[in-house]
């Protein structure tokens, strides 16, 4: 599971320069006035091989906390801070220490969080003056010049080493891990009760009710599930209580530890932005998916309703073409059963391993049906696969030149090898090497 280290301070000391800096991306809108960052951007990052999630938050203006616009970003820190591993304080080092720092440093000082100060805008580290920021009691100032990228790796190093151990998840080959992902009031609650047979997580019509990923254990026709039913995205700007536990970034935790991903939509509301989002997410890390539209029993149905909710489906998530939708009711148990059996063949799918000889029977016809283009006269030739993981299948292929390899071949590839192994409700990555490459 990732760790989350969060970037807070008052507004205008650079938080979201560093934030691009670190993700290497402009990411982030970044302009010279206070209060551009209104909500909390988040993003995976890595250093010296470590990875984890960045979140980017608004800048705390105590003057005026009691705005609108000031106390929806005043809540959305308290969020991040609360989700945060580690913690780093931004400061101004142009305009010096003020008395808006010292209170957010006193914020910051209650959650008991790992917490390192980066001084910012420090552009000539000879003769720079940063040590007032000592009175912060955050320890030693890391000067750095997020605009110029001067220093940040040392801050890295510094966030990388406060970072907590991994808690190693429970290691048991014959459980599958399942998350139940979605919008606040999709069903989550509801499905998770009806796959489990009782009432273990509060249902109710209020929107945000499950404030925490929930896991639960349990068995059915031999095989064992851990099901992880997470908290349900918020709309931004819908966040209005400071107690307000849901984070989106409890859901991409929960997406990292699962091995099958259940995304739920609403049949009333059909996608979303933050459905898309999420979504996303899960199929970049190679998570097996199934797509469960509920609340199918109250819309009004037609002989074409079906096939045009999957034209929308399909449209809107063209990267989880792979990905099997099924119809239910979570209110009335309405195809649920079908759910379990899904999770079961995707994760079967996402453990299927190809024999090499027969892995590259497929490659020499699929070569056959349709070689690769040539580029200005050059000839890719691709001379071999062979599978190098699970979870999701992994084939490495090895040609003369990677870099003439397009990527509408690559997906003629992978169709290819869908079309002889199924991998159903799963992603193929392939990877392409010179070769002369070790996989």
């Amino acid at each position: 599971m990732k760790p989350i280290l969060a970037l807070v301070g008052r507004p205008n000391v650079g938080k979201s320069t560093l934030f691009n800096r670190i993700i290497g991306e402009r990411k982030a809108i970044v302009e010279d006035t206070p209060g551009i960052t209104r909500d909390r951007l988040y993003e995976e990052a890595s250093w010296n091989g470590k990875d984890f999630i960045l979140i980017d938050t608004g800048g705390i203006d105590f003057e005026n906390i009691e705005g609108q616009i000031e106390s929806r970003i005043y809540q959305q820190v308290l969020l991040a801070i609360e989700e945060a591993d580690v913690i780093v304080m931004v400061t101004d080092g142009k305009t010096g220490l003020t008395d808006e720092d010292l209170r957010a440093a006193s914020l910051l000082k209650k959650s008991k969080k790992p917490i390192l100060l980066a001084v910012n805008k420090i552009d000539h580290f000879d003769n720079a003056d940063y040590y007032d920021f000592y009175r912060l009691g955050l320890g030693e100032p890391i000067p750095v010049s997020s605009l110029h990228g001067m220093n940040t790796g040392d801050l890295l190093d510094a966030v990388v080493a406060a970072f907590p151990e991994s808690e190693a998840e429970e290691d048991d080959d014959e459980i599958i891990r399942f998350a139940l992902i979605g919008r606040p009031n999709v069903g989550k609650s509801s499905l998770a009760n009806r796959l489990l047979g009782e009432e273990r997580t509060i249902v109710s019509d209020i929107p945000g009710t499950t404030r925490d990923a929930i896991d639960s254990r349990f068995e059915k026709d031999g095989q064992k599930y851990l099901l992880i039913d997470t908290a349900g995205m918020r709309r931004r700007g819908k966040i209005q209580e400071t107690t307000e536990k849901y984070s989106i970034i409890r859901t991409l935790r929960s997406v990292d530890r699962s091995d099958v991903v259940l995304m739920l939509l609403d049949a009333k509301d059909g996608v979303t932005e933050q459905d898309k989002k999420v979504a996303g997410y899960a199929h970049e890390a190679g998570k097996g998916m199934l797509i469960v539209v509920n609340k199918w029993d109250a819309i009004e149905k037609d002989g074409k309703t079906i096939n045009k909710f999957e034209e929308e489906i399909r449209e809107e998530m063209a990267y989880l073409s792979y990905a099997p939708i099924v119809y239910i009711s979570a209110l009335t148990g309405q195809r649920v059963h079908t759910v379990l059996q899904w999770v079961k063949a995707i994760s079967e799918q996402q453990n299927l391993r190809v024999p090499t000889a027969r892995l590259n029977e497929v490659i020499q016809e699929a070569l056959r049906l349709n070689p690769p283009p040539s580029d200005k006269g050059r000839k890719c030739r691709i001379l071999y696969g062979t599978q190098v993981g699970v979870k999701p299948p992994k084939f490495a292929i090895y040609v003369n030149e990677p870099e003439l390899v397009h990527f509408s071949y690559e997906r003629y590839l992978v169709n290819q090898l869908r079309q002889n192994f199924g991998f159903e409700g799963t992603p193929l990555w392939l990877l392409i090497r010179r070769s002369n490459e070790k996989a």
